[in-house]
């Protein structure tokens, strides 16, 4: 996609914080699939189009595959220890982040700040004391399921059982609220989304997701759904996948994404969206659509277009998530 990004759309992106709630790239490193450190064309994030992007802070999502569940705490590790890799080898260009000071810390020195996270709760197998050692490494987000049943609670592909969380994962919410890590309702069942808001006190993310008035997609959030986040202080993160943009995927486009944006906004506020790609978790985009996260100022010009001021761009593009990371993590 080709988008002319005006001066004013270019100083705006750059003096900004640029906080994104999702990508799957650790997966991909973790795999040999690709190096870190240069573009080969394949995949969507990698450092130099996050510098590309303008990208101050990612949320780095370990996600343990369902063949593999089996040994979840141990591939969690190996992910989480891809992330210490990553750090370590390039201490100029990337540093671990656990509370906002970090964050901000990475935007005055030019660092991009990755932050862990766990895509589903399976790799604690249901063991909090796995969950504080997690903590310990620098989990700061966790999503309490993917798509599947777990210790924790049922994820939308289970839907139809109507079930909430568990006796564990009512235990682990309010585990996480003491620790400091963000509850992220992503994936999760609406029984389950229901039963966080009665049981946990705190603000709710939801790290990856669009609103399901726009596109009718089970993953999306109902008008409700985004009320309940916005009373609880959280954020969603607009998500870059197809499929969650436009029914027909064929017809996701960078419009349709601010769409999803401006309908949140209305329903919850301009304090309650920020941005949850999902890169390196789908295909490529429509031609229609930013193809990498290097491609993240398009974000900001269409913003703008869109009439946007620069102080809601601003709280879009990454000071919404920054104050429910500091509120929660510190």
């Amino acid at each position: 996609m080709n988008i002319e990004i005006s001066e004013r759309a270019r100083n705006l992106h750059a003096s900004a914080i640029v906080f994104d709630g999702h990508c799957d790239t650790l997966l991909d490193i973790l795999a040999g699939e690709r190096p870190w450190d240069r573009c080969e064309g394949k995949g969507q994030v990698d450092l130099p189009r996050l510098q590309e992007g303008g990208i101050t802070a990612q949320i780095f999502a370990a996600y343990v595959r369902p063949e593999l569940r089996h040994k979840a705490a141990w591939e969690t590790l190996r992910l989480i220890e891809t992330m210490y890799e990553i750090v370590e080898g390039w201490p100029a260009q990337v540093m671990l982040a656990t509370r906002a000071k970090h964050v901000r810390q990475a935007k005055r020195e030019g660092k991009i700040a990755g932050i862990l996270g766990l895509e589903g709760a399976d790799g604690l197998q249901g063991d909090l004391t796995v969950l504080r050692a997690f903590y310990r490494l620098g989990v700061r987000n966790i999503g309490l399921t993917w798509n599947h049943r777990n210790e924790a609670a049922d994820g939308v592909g289970e839907e139809r059982t109507g079930g909430g969380l568990t006796e564990f994962g009512v235990r682990l919410v309010q585990e996480m609220r003491k620790l400091g890590i963000m509850v992220d309702i992503a994936h999760l069942a609406p029984a389950g989304v229901a039963h966080v808001f009665e049981v946990y006190e705190g603000p709710v993310v939801c790290s990856h997701g669009n609103a399901r008035a726009v596109c009718n997609h089970r993953r999306n959030l109902t008008d409700a759904q985004l009320e309940q986040i916005a009373a609880s202080g959280g954020v969603v993160g607009v998500t870059f996948v197809p499929a969650f943009i436009a029914e027909n995927p064929d017809e996701a486009t960078l419009d349709r994404l601010i769409d999803h944006i401006d309908h949140i906004v209305h329903v919850a506020g301009i304090d309650h969206v920020g941005l949850g790609s999902d890169w390196d978790g789908f295909f490529q985009p429509t031609a229609e659509f930013p193809q990498h996260v290097g491609h993240t100022p398009m974000i900001t010009e269409a913003l703008l277009r869109r009439g946007y001021s620069e102080e809601a761009v601003r709280k879009i593009l990454g000071e919404n998530w920054l104050r429910v990371f500091e509120q929660v993590a510190g």
